[in-house]
Formats: structure tokens, sequence, C-alpha cells
């Protein structure tokens, strides 16, 4: 009792409390209720986009969900480019876990040095950073059983190429986003791309999705596309090519063949080429699609065209006779030869022994603007109307600026130039009733619709006259095959080494062939190219019209064109040397 008494009468507790203090107190604890209220106001109505753009900025996610890109056809529906999965390693590296062990471990299944992931992991970028795209399932599987805490893959996929090089510069290649760099994959990206979709999530702290919100836009694939080449011909000519520029030690070499009826690129090739799914290291030599990109003067390939206008403005006949002397000849004071006397010619024999001569002066006896006008409406000097990277127009200079000598030097290809690409197609003049046709790597089972050049009649003596320099006595008798009669004509130009053609201890060559078979009612154009042969021979006759042969027959065959001749081997005498 005494206890109690005695803390009653402490002067603390005796004390009264004012008044103001707790009323102050009170206050104080309602203001903090009130600045809490109206944080939360502004929290949630007034900045709540502020706060809400924040949140989703550390939590929300925007997951892109990637189109397949179509896939390339040949015409018969085999794969030439198409997409498989390929998951592509990506990570958070302020989250990754850094035990060496685990780290080199995961180096070698990325196949990269150490040093590298970890200079990767030591990005700014503390939330996101790509190690590897693209990787094989497999050693995306091995990843993810490793388990390592901030390393992540993403769905993507990589194109396969199944042809390899022998169809590189027809299809191309796509880059790491997917996105075509090269022949077709860049000329129709647009069509092979697709759309993308997208899916907006929500992720924990570790990355897994916890909830999906809005809309799911789904990808929209990309579509097929069908080409007119025939993966087997394009093989079987790639081969060939590759075979004569290495047994002739060339530095390059190209091949095209069309269908004459519908104006279908069946085949394009090209060597040296390159593998599209292995591309470290790639020269541009192995890139350059040397069909369409590279133009030089055709050289003899030209007479036909010449000819051509001569038989059809009436100036000469097939039996007109021409007398190319003793093999050489002067005009205002510079020489044109032959590579030996022909003496008298008739124009058959101007074509079938490729005389200069012959040509330059049946040229003479015509207006430049004539010659100027025919070899412009058969293509040249003018860009290819092709879906196709890279092609190009070839040099046609104006014929007003055409002096004597020139016009007879362009008669027979020199002066001008033009890509392999455009020799082909400029041939179908002669294969076509004097038509020349529209071409396409675009599958097409309708016949083209062609644009007059010359009349049929022409046309159809050229033709025999393209027979005859294919045969005995001519110069691209190597052209002949088992089974088809053909008809062409073979070219060899110099190189141009600076501003002239070098001394005869240093020139360069290409040598063509550019022909049809069968010979009656003409089904395929074919014209190869060997580039700068050091192997002794040069001669289009020698080195390119063999590739010519091999390919005809064999493209016919797989066409399923009826053999027009006896199934004997041809006889096949010495050839001619073209004229340079």
């Amino acid at each position: 009792m005494s206890r109690s008494i005695a803390y009653t009468s402490s002067p603390l507790l005796a004390s009264r409390t004012p008044v103001w203090r707790s009323k102050f107190i009170v206050a104080a604890i309602a203001l903090g209720f009130v600045g809490l209220a109206a944080r939360a106001v502004y929290i949630q109505v007034i900045a709540n986009d502020f706060f809400q753009k924040q949140g989703e900025v550390r939590f929300a996610r925007t997951l892109e969900l990637p189109s397949n890109r179509g896939r390339i056809l040949d015409r018969n529906g085999l794969i030439l480019a198409s997409s498989v999965p390929a998951p592509s390693i990506w990570a958070i590296p302020e989250d990754v876990e850094r035990d060496k062990t685990q780290l080199q471990r995961l180096a070698k299944l990325l196949d990269m040095p150490l040093a590298e992931l970890t200079k990767r992991l030591e990005d700014e970028d503390k939330s996101f950073v790509w190690l590897k795209r693209q990787v094989d399932e497999s050693v995306a599987q091995e990843i993810t059983a490793m388990g390592i805490k901030g390393i992540y893959q993403r769905k993507e996929y990589r194109r396969q190429y199944p042809e390899g090089e022998a169809a590189a510069h027809v299809v191309g290649f796509t880059n790491v986003e997917d996105k075509g760099q090269e022949g077709i994959e860049l000329a129709f990206n647009k069509d092979l791309a697709g759309h993308n979709g997208s899916r907006r999530v929500i992720k924990d702290r570790l990355g897994r999705v916890v909830e999906a919100v809005g809309e799911t836009v789904a990808p929209a694939d990309g579509r097929d596309l069908q080409l007119s080449i025939d993966s087997k011909v394009q093989f079987f000519a790639y081969q060939k090519l590759r075979d004569a520029v290495l047994l002739h030690k060339a530095k390059a070499g190209s091949v095209v063949v069309l269908d004459v009826v519908t104006g279908e690129v069946l085949a394009l090739a090209n060597y040296p080429s390159y593998s599209p799914m292995k591309r470290q290291g790639l020269s541009g030599a192995q890139l350059r699609n040397r069909a369409l990109t590279d133009t030089f003067e055709p050289g003899s390939v030209m007479k036909p065209f010449t000819i051509g206008l001569a038989l059809e403005t009436g100036r000469v006949t097939p039996q007109t006779l021409i007398d190319t002397g003793k093999g050489r000849f002067t005009i205002t004071g510079s020489t044109i030869s032959d590579s030996h006397p022909n003496g008298v010619l008739t124009v058959e024999g101007v074509i079938q022994k490729s005389s200069n001569i012959g040509t330059a002066k049946i040229a003479m006896q015509m207006q430049p603007r004539e010659m100027w006008e025919l070899f412009s409406e058969a293509g040249f000097g003018q860009k290819p109307q092709i879906s196709f990277p890279g092609a190009v127009s070839g040099r046609l200079r104006p014929f007003k600026t055409w002096r004597p000598i020139e016009q007879a030097t362009m008669s027979y290809g020199y002066g001008l130039s033009a890509s392999l690409f455009q020799m082909a197609r400029s041939y179908t003049v002669f294969s076509n009733g004097g038509k020349i046709i529209p071409v396409t790597m675009l599958k097409n089972s309708e016949p083209a619709v062609g644009v007059p050049v010359l009349s049929a009649h022409t046309a159809d003596q050229v033709r025999k006259m393209l027979q005859l320099a294919a045969g005995p006595g001519g110069t691209g008798q190597k052209a002949q095959t088992i089974g088809y009669s053909v008809g062409g004509k073979s070219g060899t130009a110099y190189k141009q080494v600076g501003k002239g053609y070098g001394t005869a201890g240093n020139r360069k060559y290409r040598g063509w062939f550019v022909g049809m078979a069968p010979i009656e009612q003409p089904r395929i154009i074919i014209g190869v190219m060997i580039d700068e042969p050091s192997a002794g021979q040069y001669f289009g006759g020698a080195v390119a019209a063999p590739v010519f042969s091999e390919v005809a027959q064999q493209t016919l065959r797989m066409m399923g064109v009826q053999p027009d001749m006896a199934v004997k081997p041809q006889i096949v005498a010495k050839a001619e040397e073209e004229s340079l």
C-alpha cells in the first residue's frame, strides 16, 4: 500500500500534460495519413501512367514470335532453301552465376574462347546480351541441362541450302536476322520473310513468364517460292563447268541454260562458288554472280547478228561470195586479220569459218544506225528485265560516235560489252522465229510472248549457219552431241590489260560458246564462258563448246526431248580456230 502511494505521489505523474501537445500528436498522425492518402491518389490516379510504365519496364516484356521464312523450291518442288529451328542463346549478365567451371563448359559448347564469353557477360547492358545466335538443337539442349542461372534461349530459324555450292549464286543467302542478302533470298525477301508476331507477358526476376497480358499477335509465315531452276540440270551444269575451269586452269567460268519456249532459266551456275551455310572467309571472287555481273567484249558470238541484219535488208544471201583475201584487210589505216587466209567465202562460210574480214566487209555495206538498232533490239546495252540482283546493262555506244574501224570491229564483237546472260537471251532471236523473248527465274508453264527483231525466214537462215559453225569444218565442232543436232557460235576475245590487250607474251582470253538444240525446233539455249584459260587452249571452240555439248545432251534427256539424229558418236574433225 505504501509503495502505491509513493508512485502516485511522483511529481512527473502528478503533472498534467498540456492539451495542445496531445492535439499536436493527433494532428500529426492525421496529417501523415492524409499525406499517404494523397500519395496513393497521386500514384494510382494522377501519375498512374508513369508508374505503370515503370512497372512494365521492370517486369513486362514483349516477346517476338518469329515467323517461318518461306521455302525456295525448284521447278519440280525440290527444296533449294528452307528454315529449321535454331535456338539462340542470350543472358542477363547481372544474374549469371560466375562459376568458372560452368562458364568454361558453356564457352566450349558455344565454340568461343572463355575470354570472349566473359567479355560479353560484362556488357554495359545488364539486362540482355546475345551470347550466340542460331546454335544446333543438341547444343541448346546441353546448355539447358546445365541450368546456369541467367542464361536463356530464344526460338529462331536458320536457313539450310541442300544444293550447296551448285545453286549458291541462284538462291543466295540470308544474314543472322534472316534477311536476304544475295540472290533470290534478296530479290524476293518481302515475299519470303512473312511478318513476326508478338506476345505481351509479365516476367518475374528470374525471367519466367508468370502472366500473359494483352492480345497475342500470331506470326504470318512467308510464302513459298517456286523457281524455274531445275536442280538436276543446275547440279550437272555446275559440275561440268567446274571440271572445265580446273582442266584448263582458268580463272573462272559461267553457264546459263534457258528454255526457249517459256523463257525460263533452267540453270545459272558460276565457278568458283561457295557454300551458303559456311561463309567464313568468303571472297568477292566466290560471291560474284559472273553470268550476270561481268561484262566483256563477246567477240565472234556477235557475228550472226551482223549477218542476220545483212540478210534481212537484202544486201546479201547465204550464197553471196565475200573475198576475204589473204587474211588481212585495212580500214582507214587499221588492219583487221583472220586466224588464217580463207580466200573467197560464201556468207554461210563467213559464219562457219568465223571470218573477221568477211563479217567486217558485210558490215561496211550498212549504216551504223541500222546495226545499233538491231543490237539494241537484241538486248545489248540494256539491263535484263529479270527479278534478280546484280544484272548489268553492258555497253553499246551511240552510233553517231562510231568511226569506220569501230563499226567494223563491232560487227565481230569488239567495242561493245555484254554479260553471258545477255548473250544467251539474245540468241532466242534465232531460236524463236526472229523474236526475242523475256526470261524469268520463276516457274512459268505458258509460252513466252516475244518481240520481233528479225523475220522468221532470216532467223531460220542464220540458225542453219549456226549448225554449220558447230559441224565439220566449223569452229565449234566440239559442241556436237549424241542424238541431238546443235547449232551455235564459238567466240574468243582478248581481255583488256590496262588500256590495251597486252602483248603477245601476256595476253589473256575469254572463250565463249552460245548455242541451241535441237536445231530444227530448238528447246534450249546454253551459254558457256571460260575466263582466262591458261593450260594451252583458249579458243571458245576448244574450252567452252565441250561444256555446251555435255550440258545440252543431259538437259534434253532430262526434259524428255526426243533425239532428232541417229544415236551414234559424231565424227569430229579438227576444229577451225576462230579469228581474234
